[in-house]
């Protein structure tokens, strides 16, 4: 009447391996990541300490788990106690969620890129892909920073400005004062700054120290002695804050003062429909049969900017070049259009 049930009953052969479909994807990351060389894993464990779980072990539980939209150690941990495909690569094995974590976030980010490199040259020893063509698009990820601590580097540069003007008008009024006393006739003796477009940081704090000297010398000078206490107190470190500020944005426009290497950009998800600029990264990925061949994540808010800097890192990865480069209108330029056909 019913087919027969008995949860005690024993099953031969006891291997999880015959569970599993022959064309099932985690065979395909068992092996990916076992024909990888153990030495790449060696870099990252100092051989001390008690026995560690296989590295290669760890990679494949992470990247199926990955394939499975599975993120959290928690869950992944989880899975590797509960679910046959975790169990089976694992090999019964059972690391905890703080093994899991530990692993990737510190030991295996010294060796993702090669690991990602060696299954590429896996897929394409296997023809899974031929890099004849290559899909590439990118997506803007906000980052973890508060958007409201932007840095805006024009009102930087402006503010710069203005304050080297100040520096300047205030050691001609010193000059003027030395003169009044007949301390100085020529000028000679004080700081040489130069134009105040080229005053910097460091020249301003040598004529400062200069000043101080000078102070040390006359320190009943109230004119003197009131322009070095707001050099060495305001400008000084305003100075020093722009230039710093300036250094941090490099070629972009902005940064997050919580998150510097992220640039204000306008995202794709803008629920508000006002064009707010947030915190983000311009991430690209290339893509060939549904295998992600390449990524590189940008602080150029724009896509056209991204396209060379991205082919040359996949370029770096792999050791050449795809043959024809499919992407939208976005990264239309005639940059990049002689680009691509020198290359």
């Amino acid at each position: 009447m019913y087919i027969q049930y008995t949860m005690d009953q024993l099953f031969l052969p006891m291997d999880l391996e015959t569970d599993i479909p022959e064309n099932h994807l985690v065979r395909v990351v068992n092996g990916a990541v076992h024909r990888l060389s153990d030495s790449i894993f060696s870099a990252a464990y100092p051989g001390v300490g008690r026995h560690s779980y296989h590295p290669k072990m760890l990679t494949k539980i992470i990247i199926y788990a990955y394939t499975q939209r599975i993120y959290s150690s928690r869950q992944i941990a989880k899975a590797v106690r509960e679910n046959i495909m975790f169990m089976w690569l694992a090999g019964r094995q059972q690391p905890d969620f703080r093994t899991i974590n530990r692993f990737r976030s510190e030991r295996m980010k010294e060796v993702l890129e090669t690991v990602f490199t060696r299954v590429l040259e896996l897929l394409v020893q296997e023809q899974y892909v031929s890099l004849d063509h290559y899909f590439l698009d990118g997506t803007k990820l906000e980052a973890s920073a508060n958007r409201y601590t932007f840095v805006w580097k024009k009102a930087v540069v402006k503010h710069q400005a203005k304050l080297q003007e100040k520096v300047h008008t205030l050691f001609q009024a010193i000059e003027e004062a030395e003169n009044e006393e007949d301390a100085l006739h020529t000028g000679a003796d004080l700081p040489e700054l130069g134009e105040a477009s080229a005053l910097t940081a460091d020249k301003l704090e040598l004529a400062v120290q200069q000043l101080e000297e000078k102070l040390s010398e006359k320190p009943k000078n109230k004119t003197l002695k009131k322009a070095v206490r707001q050099l060495r107190k305001d400008l000084l470190p305003r100075l020093q804050k722009y230039e710093h500020q300036i250094q941090t944005a490099g070629e972009r426009n902005s940064y997050s003062k919580t998150d510097p290497d992220a640039t204000f950009m306008r995202m794709k998800e803008d629920h508000m429909r006002n064009g707010q600029l947030k915190p983000g990264y311009n991430v690209q990925i290339g893509t060939e049969n549904q295998f992600v061949l390449g990524y590189s994540v940008h602080q150029r808010p724009t896509d056209t900017k991204c396209l060379k800097p991205h082919l040359e890192h996949l370029e770096e990865m792999l050791g050449r070049k795809p043959k024809i480069v499919i992407a939208d209108a976005g990264y239309g330029s005639e940059e990049n259009y002689s680009y691509l056909e020198e290359k």
